[in-house]
């Protein structure tokens, strides 16, 4: 369980059965306790159609239910990371197109991605399966869509004769987006939540904040080498990224 969209492939997963009582996630250790009243057979078959290299450790009775978080404080974070996220998108979409950076429009997909699972998380509570699954299909859809354009316009530059990325929006506009992402960091750590979602949006945003430092090192390299070519292998990288995202969110669309 590396990403908050295997964590909700799960929960759907497993939503139809009424014998579940809670989840408890362990992400960094791939881990998952299932409190349960019975029928464990059933659960371990529904997780393991998952083909997430499942296995079953074990089983006890009489468990005692963890503590239940604070769920508002815990949403109240995640709607000020999904804000974040968002806002940088448009900005660093718009500043990539002006700028002419691949890297830039990469990078504001990726933040993209990240508002959409942040939204789907948001959005599911309290909606029923298919509801759930009708806005996975489309938010995956949309973001491979929007992937595949980015690396198809890659492709393009490299093979034909384009301008080269102004390296001083792709460096600056990468460093507030770098910002934005720590404030994000921040707020989840100051969450001090073991909740899987909360842990999962702190790798996330960890991994964004490496995103941004790539497109900042592609910037100095555009003006050191007076090429174009950083640039675009950061894009291709990020797109990569991006794409594989949209196809965790198209599972929870099965």
């Amino acid at each position: 369980m590396d990403c908050p969209s295997e964590e909700e492939m799960i929960r759907m997963k497993l939503e139809p059965y009424n014998e579940v009582k809670q989840l408890s996630f362990d992400i960094p250790n791939r881990k998952l306790e299932v409190y349960h009243t019975e029928k464990v057979d059933e659960i371990h078959h529904a997780i393991s159609e998952l083909k997430l290299s499942d296995q079953l450790l074990g089983s006890e009775d009489d468990a005692e239910l963890p503590l239940a978080p604070d769920e508002s404080k815990q949403r109240k974070i995640l709607w000020w990371v999904l804000g974040i996220n968002f806002i940088f998108f448009l900005i660093e979409m718009t500043t990539g197109w002006i700028s002419n950076s691949m890297g830039l429009i990469a990078d504001s997909l990726d933040m993209l991605a990240d508002s959409i699972v942040y939204a789907l998380s948001l959005f599911a509570i309290g909606s029923t399966i298919s509801r759930k699954k009708k806005v996975a299909k489309f938010s995956g859809y949309f973001q491979m869509g929007l992937a595949l354009l980015g690396f198809s316009e890659v492709l393009r530059r490299f093979l034909s004769e384009s301008e080269t990325p102004l390296f001083e929006w792709m460096i600056v506009v990468a460093l507030l987006a770098l910002i934005g992402n720590l404030v994000s960091l921040w707020l989840i750590n100051k969450a001090k939540s073991d909740e899987a979602h909360m842990q999962a949006s702190a790798i996330f945003t960890s991994n964004d904040i490496i995103v941004n430092g790539g497109v900042i090192l592609a910037g100095v390299l555009v003006f050191w080498f007076d090429s174009k070519l950083p640039d675009l292998i950061i894009g291709a990288i990020v797109f990569s990224f991006v794409i594989r995202g949209a196809i965790k969110i198209l599972q929870l669309s099965r």
